[in-house]
């Protein structure tokens, strides 16, 4: 049983610089465009997005495909943009998982890196994650290479996972290893 409304609207989320929305279809350029220019920095961490978007034309089809993943409830992608400039920045998503747990997952462009809107924009979908979807526990995971993405995870309250104890002859111990994951707990 879905823990929300699968027929949620098509929210957008404001802070004080960004504005989250759904894409449009119109955002299918600035979508690929931003991919592409970070290409090789998104690799480790998003390499699905990367390989399902390697043209604009499949820009346009990953677009349609998070309007149907947002109408029935499976995944929630949130473009960021820039409200003063109305600048493409960068991505957010949260999907709903089993228990009353979902997973936030985000990516800025370089050049918007060190603004704080990793931030801003992690604290309106905790808000949006909590409220609009009911999730009880909020997951981020990232490399443990990855300090700023870290950095973004605690700065809004999430707290790190101690890493499993894995026998070492475990299938992908070292690939398991090489990623943190954060957790925040919906307040009483």
């Amino acid at each position: 049983m879905p823990y929300f409304d699968a027929m949620l609207p098509r929210a957008q989320l404001y802070t004080e610089r960004l504005c989250l929305r759904p894409y449009d279809p119109a955002d299918a350029g600035a979508f690929f465009e931003l991919l592409h220019a970070d290409r090789p920095r998104f690799q480790p961490s998003f390499p699905d997005r990367l390989q399902a978007v390697r043209s604009l034309a499949d820009a346009q089809v990953a677009l349609s495909a998070f309007a149907d993943d947002w109408r029935t409830g499976r995944f929630f992608v949130f473009g960021i943009w820039h409200r003063a400039t109305a600048r493409y920045v960068g991505d957010i998503c949260i999907m709903p998982q089993q228990k009353g747990q979902a997973e936030i997952g985000y990516y800025l462009a370089a050049a918007a890196e060190g603004q704080g809107y990793a931030r801003e924009a992690l604290a309106a979908v905790v808000e949006f994650g909590f409220g609009a979807l009911g999730s009880q526990r909020l997951l981020v995971r990232c490399f443990l290479s990855n300090e700023k993405g870290q950095a973004v995870a605690r700065a809004n309250g999430f707290q790190p996972e101690p890493p499993p104890k894995r026998p070492v002859w475990f299938r992908n111990s070292d690939a398991v290893s090489q990623i943190c994951r954060f957790w925040l707990v919906r307040p009483e």
